[in-house]
């Protein structure tokens, strides 16, 4: 059993990258890999930022917790949304189960983590945080700590900018601000759990992928900003080196990713498609002759719509069920058989090039042991995730080379990264895991059996 533990979240963080192509430019990562436990871990369905983090600390999936994304419909409303929240989370992570043993954790930008819940020890909530105005922190005295020390703390920044000098400024000061905060809570908190998540990796990733990435079907060469995502991860590298610095050697430290990244290769238009393919059905057809519209510009004629969409890294498709939606034409008893069409549809759609496409359908509750809450009846990877999903309409085809909520280069892939350095290790050993497989290896590092608390995965440890 450990004395304590260290671990650092790089959202987005790729095996390729981080394993791959930079280590040799980054000494402090590479001086824990290579002494560690290490591989590519598989992220949860879907991949991405929320649920994927609280997925990885409870050991649950995203239908046991409830959480498919950021946004989730209302009921069954066409037209009302929630976001998700820490409140939401009613599931025990990591920090829960090993404060039952009177273990205390200090937990830095983890999602979801706003509003702030109660923990034993310190806790400073996630990008998702309105901003600095509100209350961040548990207990609520750390905000005054924090800002005594950085001035105004940053949660995140606005990436989908076109000024990209203005992006990296804001994500350097806000990684620099937050490194600065996570050695002063190093030092002046009594804790055996650490875990903070850097949401810069992500936003840098985003921005900046067609200047790195000569098969980014956008690539620019010999862009000034052609080196900013390494120079990024030689800042993280240099911040984590300091960081490191002021752990003992008896500190098991592990560095995590949510999910992985990859280019981009274009937008697809579900709505347009769907309305092409007489599954959704409007009223003013007209409103489609500028680019750009919005869903909730459509007068939908919801008594011959068979099934809309949301736009995000991927899709989900809801059918419109008579007696669960409020105009709902598609008979419960038809629903089965509906799905798979729809999905059948969805799976034959080929690229703007005739090329197929390796696009993956999923079905909640096939995928989960249960899937509570707000789910939608379908979640769609197009071409494994390459291309990411467009909820807006109104354009001359349904294959957008850009993204159509503003400049984003990159798109989520399913495997991001796992390493795992304990004290008496002197060498690397590979290993493939899921992300499921985290909050166990945590918990048995505290002497916590996974399988005593009802958790799937295993430990690697």
């Amino acid at each position: 059993m450990e004395s304590k533990v260290f671990v650092i979240g790089l959202d987005s963080a790729p095996p390729e990258l981080l394993f791959g192509k930079f280590l040799e430019d980054l000494p402090n990562i590479k001086r824990i890999v290579e002494n560690s436990i290490f591989g590519p871990m598989k992220s949860c369905i879907p991949a991405i930022t929320i649920p994927a983090w609280i997925v990885m600390a409870t050991g649950k999936t995203p239908g046991e917790l409830g959480l498919y994304g950021f946004r989730h419909r209302k009921g069954n409303a066409y037209d009302e949304m929630w976001i998700a929240h820490s409140l939401m989370v009613k599931d025990k992570a990591v920090w829960d189960y090993i404060a039952e043993i009177g273990k205390k954790s200090v937990l830095v930008g983890i999602p979801p983590s706003y509003p702030p819940k109660p923990v034993n020890g310190w806790l400073i909530s996630c990008f998702i945080t309105p901003d600095s105005s509100v209350n961040y922190t548990y207990p609520k005295e750390l905000k005054s700590e924090v800002e005594k020390l950085v001035g105004e703390y940053i949660f995140d920044v606005v990436f989908r900018k076109e000024d990209r000098d203005e992006v990296i400024e804001k994500i350097w000061e806000m990684t620099q601000k937050r490194f600065e905060v996570i050695r002063y809570l190093i030092q002046e908190k009594d804790w055996d759990y650490f875990q903070f998540v850097e949401i810069g990796l992500d936003r840098i990733h985003h921005a900046f992928w067609k200047y790195f990435d000569k098969e980014h079907h956008l690539h620019e060469p010999n862009s000034k900003y052609k080196n900013v995502i390494k120079d990024y991860y030689r800042l993280l590298d240099r911040e984590i080196g300091e960081t490191l610095k002021l752990l003992d050697e008896n500190t098991a430290i592990a560095i995590v990713s949510d999910h992985g990244i990859k280019r981009m290769k274009g937008c697809f238009a579900v709505n347009q498609w769907l309305i092409e393919e007489g599954l959704l059905r409007i009223r003013n057809p007209e409103v489609l002759e500028k680019p750009g519209v919005r869903f909730e510009q459509l007068d939908v004629d919801w008594s011959r719509t068979t099934a809309w969409a949301w736009g995000g890294y991927y899709a989900r498709i809801f059918l419109n069920i008579k007696g669960r939606e409020p105009n709902g034409v598609v008979r419960l008893s038809e629903y089965e058989r509906v799905r798979d069409e729809v999905a059948e549809m969805i799976k034959s759609i080929r690229g703007p090039n005739g090329e197929k496409w390796d696009t993956r359908v999923f079905y909640p509750e096939e995928i989960y042991p249960v899937a509570k809450g707000d789910k939608p009846d379908m979640m769609v990877y197009f071409d494994d995730l390459y291309w990411r999903s467009a909820g807006t309409l109104g354009y001359d085809s349904s294959y957008l080379l850009e993204n159509d909520t503003g400049p984003d280069d990159a798109v989520h892939s399913e495997y991001g990264v796992f390493a795992l350095h304990l004290p008496d290790m002197e060498e690397a050993r590979h290993i493939e895991c899921e992300i499921y497989d985290f909050a166990p290896t945590m918990l048995k590092l505290f002497g916590v059996k996974a399988e005593k608390v009802g958790l799937g995965g295993r430990s690697l440890v």
